[in-house]
C-alpha cells in the first residue's frame, strides 16, 4: 500500500513550483530499505533503494534530472489483485543501476564504483521486481522518453504482479509536462494535464479509496493556499513559504484518520481494509505501516528539494531518521 499526491506547472510564476509531490510509502517495516540519496550508479537520480533480496535496486519513488529533463517514477501495488499467470522473467529485462553495499549518502560527494549487477533468481515462474520499473525510467539517460517507456511496458506489463505506475516527465517550460498512469490489471494507460492536483493509490483511478479522495482535496487547497499567498507577499519571504509548505505536507501524510467505511478498499482487502483506511497506515500485529514520508519540491529555477522521514526501527513511535536533500539541477530554460 502507498499513496502520492502531486502538482505539475512546467511554467510556474515566480516563487512557484514546477512540482509539489507528497509520498507515502506503506511496507512491512522490517523489509531492508537504504534511505533517500544520490544513487551511486546513476548520479543523476536519488531516491530510496529497495535491498529485499531478491528485490535490490528496485524503487518505490524516485527523481532523475538528466538532460534539461526531469523523470519522476511512482510504484503504487494494486491491492487484493491476483497474480498474473504464466509470468516468465528474464536476466535481460532487469536492469541494476543504483545498488551499491557501501555507498550512498545526501551530500552528493560518493563516488560511483564498478559494480556487478546483482545476481537474479533463476525462477522461469518468477516475477519481474515491479521496483524496477521506477528504476529504469529514472536512470534513462537515452532516448527513452515518458511515451516510449510506457508503451513497451505497457506490451509486457503482465510480467509483473499487479501495480500502478505513475511518471512525470518535465522538461522545456515551453511546453506543457507529461503525466501518466499505467496500471496492469487491467493493462491500461492514462494520461493527464499538468496544472492540478492529482492523487492516486491503491485501486484503479475510477475507483479511489476514500483516503486517496480526502487526501487529494486536502492535498488542493494546501496547493491553492501557497499559490494564493505566494502572490501576496515579496519574494524575499519565498523561504518562510516553502517551510510552511513542506510542514503541511508532511502533516496530511501523517493523516491518521481513518476513512472507513470504504467499499472498494473492503472488496479488496476486507481482513486489513480499515487498518488501512487511513493515508498513515499502521497495522500493529503485522509490523505493516506507512514507514517512510516523502516530500519533493522542483522550484522554477530547477533546484529540488528531497524531504524524507523514515523509521529508524520496527517502531512507529519510536525514532524516525531525517533526510534534506538540495540539488540545483540545470538552468532554467
Amino acid at each position: 500500500m502507498c499513496v502520492i499526491f502531486f502538482y505539475v506547472n512546467s511554467n510556474p510564476t515566480p516563487g512557484g513550483y514546477k512540482l509539489i509531490l507528497a509520498s507515502n510509502r506503506d511496507e512491512y517495516f522490517a523489509r531492508d530499505t537504504q534511505d533517500a540519496a544520490k544513487w551511486a550508479n546513476a548520479e543523476h537520480v536519488y531516491g530510496g533503494i529497495d535491498l529485499e533480496p531478491g528485490r535490490e535496486g528496485g524503487t518505490w519513488l524516485a527523481i532523475g534530472g538528466h538532460g534539461g529533463v526531469f523523470k519522476i517514477g511512482a510504484l503504487l501495488n494494486l491491492t487484493g489483485e491476483p497474480k498474473p499467470r504464466n509470468a516468465v522473467a528474464t536476466h535481460h529485462n532487469i536492469m541494476h543501476f543504483n545498488y551499491d553495499n557501501n555507498k550512498a549518502d545526501t551530500t552528493g560527494n560518493n563516488t560511483p564504483t564498478d559494480n556487478k549487477p546483482l545476481p537474479l533468481l533463476n525462477n522461469e515462474n518468477f516475477l519481474l521486481g515491479r521496483g524496477m520499473i521506477v528504476s529504469n525510467f529514472v536512470s534513462s539517460t537515452d532516448n527513452c522518453n515518458i511515451k516510449t517507456y510506457n508503451a513497451e511496458l505497457l506490451a509486457d506489463c503482465t510480467k509483473y504482479s499487479a501495480f500502478n505506475f505513475v511518471s512525470i516527465e518535465i522538461g522545456d517550460s515551453k511546453r506543457p509536462a507529461a503525466i501518466t498512469l499505467l496500471s496492469n490489471s487491467p493493462p491500461s494507460l492514462e494520461h493527464f494535464v499538468d496544472g492540478k492536483c492529482y492523487g492516486f493509490g491503491n485501486s484503479l483511478d475510477a475507483v479511489p479509496f476514500q483516503k486517496v479522495i480526502h487526501g487529494r482535496q486536502r492535498f488542493q487547497n494546501i496547493v491553492e493556499n501557497f499559490n494564493k499567498k505566494l502572490s501576496n507577499v515579496p519574494l524575499e519571504n519565498a523561504q518562510n513559504l516553502q517551510n510552511e509548505l513542506v510542514t503541511n505536507l508532511k502533516n496530511l501524510l501523517k493523516c491518521k484518520q481513518k476513512f472507513w467505511p470504504d467499499a472498494e478498499l473492503k472488496r479488496r482487502a476486507p481482513n486489513w481494509g480499515e487498518h488501512l483506511s487511513a493515508l498513515n497506515v499502521n497495522v500493529p500485529l503485522a509490523d505493516y505501516g506507512s514507514r517512510t514520508h516523502t516530500v519533493i519540491l522542483i522550484d522554477e529555477h530547477n533546484k529540488m528539494h528531497f524531504y524524507e522521514e523514515t523509521m529508524a526501527g520496527l517502531n512507529p513511535e519510536g525514532e524516525w531518521r531525517q533526510t534534506h536533500i538540495e540539488k540545483q539541477f540545470f538552468q532554467k530554460s
